[in-house]
């Protein structure tokens, strides 16, 4: 099974990676029974595709990646509004 997706590089650096999502309700079947859970739990989430989802994508783009691959900032935090690591979880 080949992998429709992608991703975006600048300089060397990752900025985005998008991809087609799933759409077919055998294929979340599936990936649930692999991973060993019961489709139950997301029973309310699965109607929509058994209902008939069409072929869908989509990507994110890393902003501060990018700014700070642009300036040439030696930590992404120089460029990331409210930065967090260990000692910071709120701004």
């Amino acid at each position: 099974m080949g992998s429709n997706s992608f991703d975006l590089l600048f300089r060397g650096l990752e900025l985005t990676t998008g991809g087609q999502r799933l759409h077919r309700p055998s294929d979340y079947a599936a990936a649930l029974e692999r991973a060993g859970q019961s489709p139950g739990v997301l029973a309310g989430y699965l109607d929509a595709f058994r209902h008939g989802m069409p072929p869908h994508g989509g990507f994110a783009i890393g902003l501060e990646r990018w700014v700070g691959r642009l300036t040439g900032a030696e930590n992404i935090r120089e460029v990331t509004l409210f930065a967090r690591d260990l000692n910071r979880l709120a701004p």
